[in-house]
């Protein structure tokens, strides 16, 4: 395989979450590393936190690992046992159905950029602790509901 030319990799920005519930992650930013190297069995993305932005709402997964790995800057991993910094070189791994609600806060002054690689299945439940959502992906497509199943945003 060649060598992936990251400059060359669209940036995506911003927030999928329904309403204004994702307002705080608008200032993320990633390159889907995994699809530029026709990866389908793991997703790896380069994450670009601006300060004062959020990676995501805090969130654990049913059916996928979540590993990351900061690259520069400075992120706050806010999860259920508390507060981490995380700085380059440092490592989090969110195994599946762990329940451990998780996010990254940049509180400084620079942007922070971390790696973050995950399993893909076919199938997923994501959920959010701190908001009534639910994010849902099986046979019926991706959606965002809240946790009694009413539809919030088909995707």
């Amino acid at each position: 395989m060649p060598k992936i030319d990251i400059a060359k990799i669209a940036e995506v920005s911003g927030s999928f979450y329904p309403a204004n519930l994702g307002d705080p992650c608008l200032g993320r930013h990633w390159k889907r590393l995994g699809d530029a190297a026709g990866l389908t069995q793991f997703g790896a993305n380069l994450v670009r936190v601006e300060p004062g932005a959020w990676s995501s709402l805090r969130h654990w997964h049913e059916e996928e690992d979540e590993f990351l790995i900061m690259v520069s800057g400075e992120l706050v991993l806010v999860e259920d046992e508390g507060e981490t910094v995380m700085r380059s070189g440092d490592c989090a791994g969110f195994p599946v159905k762990s329940g451990n609600g998780h996010h990254l806060v940049n509180r400084s002054r620079q942007d922070g950029i971390f790696l973050v690689v995950g399993t893909r299945g076919a199938r997923e439940r994501c959920h959010y602790p701190d908001a009534d959502l639910l994010f849902v992906e099986d046979e019926k497509g991706a959606r965002y509901t809240t946790r009694s199943g009413e539809l919030l945003l088909s995707l």
